[in-house]
């Protein structure tokens, strides 16, 4: 499996050279979403996971051959002699949260929170990943966490599929076992008849016991800093008020 992460449609090899990646510092709280990042909810509609068809060897060549024609971006698959395809997806990260950055230095070692820091992706961040009809959804996701160098543990984070129907969007999230490349043949190469996103899951309250210590550690200084920033502000505020009203009242008394 191999994939890459852009702002585009263009991808390269996990066995080229590493591809510079963007992060954004969180600024923000962790409580709520930064601006940008809030989900069309109201606009998603829960949809009936279709049932998985075993396609015989020859419908999956002639579903390969008639998607490989349809292709306009190069990314086409390709049919193994035993059967096995392989091809790209896209997935789109939507992520509310930050996400727990390991440094590239410490990768091997045992993590202290010191190599650990919380960042948000950018809007609009979308991962080309070259895989395979055997890789699994969970698959998928651990590959796209190891990319970044994520910390964060995989079981929180799932995949959706979503497509246009009726000039509505229906969103359903994928098992673990299922299969995207199978999906994706299926469905064809047009992204809005399919399109794979990457979300946290939808838990409501936050399960606070499922982050490891340096993740917790993050979190506080990231509130200690918002903290502070907000201090100052507020300090600002008001001292710009006492200067006014000093001004006010001096001119109040001013002997005439």
């Amino acid at each position: 499996m191999t994939w890459t992460s852009s702002m585009s449609s263009g991808y390269s090899s996990l066995e080229e050279e590493e591809s510079e990646e963007f992060f954004f510092t969180a600024r923000t709280s962790f409580f709520r979403r930064p601006p940008g990042k809030s989900r069309a909810a109201p606009q998603d509609v829960q949809k009936e996971r279709e049932p998985h068809v075993c396609l015989s060897k020859e419908e999956v060549k002639e579903k390969i051959q008639s998607y490989n024609s349809s292709v306009t971006d190069k990314l086409k698959m390709t049919l193994n002699a035993n059967g096995i395809y392989t091809g790209f997806i896209k997935v789109q990260m939507e992520l509310c949260r930050p996400i727990t950055v390991q440094s590239s230095q410490s990768q091997g070692r045992c993590a202290h929170g010191n190599n650990e820091t919380a960042f948000y992706l950018p809007d609009g961040c979308v991962n080309t990943l070259h895989i395979s009809s055997t890789n699994t959804v969970r698959e998928v996701i651990e590959a796209l966490l190891k990319k970044f160098f994520v910390a964060d543990n995989p079981a929180k984070f799932a995949l959706y599929k979503r497509c246009h129907k009726e000039d509505q969007v229906y969103t359903c999230k994928l098992s673990d076992r299922e299969h995207p490349l199978y999906l994706r043949l299926v469905a064809g190469p047009r992204t809005e008849m399919l399109s794979f996103v990457l979300r946290e899951h939808e838990t409501g309250e936050v399960m606070w016991e499922a982050f490891s210590i340096p993740e917790l550690q993050n979190f506080l200084r990231i509130l200690d800093k918002e903290e502070n920033e907000q201090l100052q502000i507020l300090r600002k505020r008001y001292a710009a008020y006492r200067d006014k009203l000093e001004e006010a009242l001096g001119g109040v008394w001013k002997p005439g």
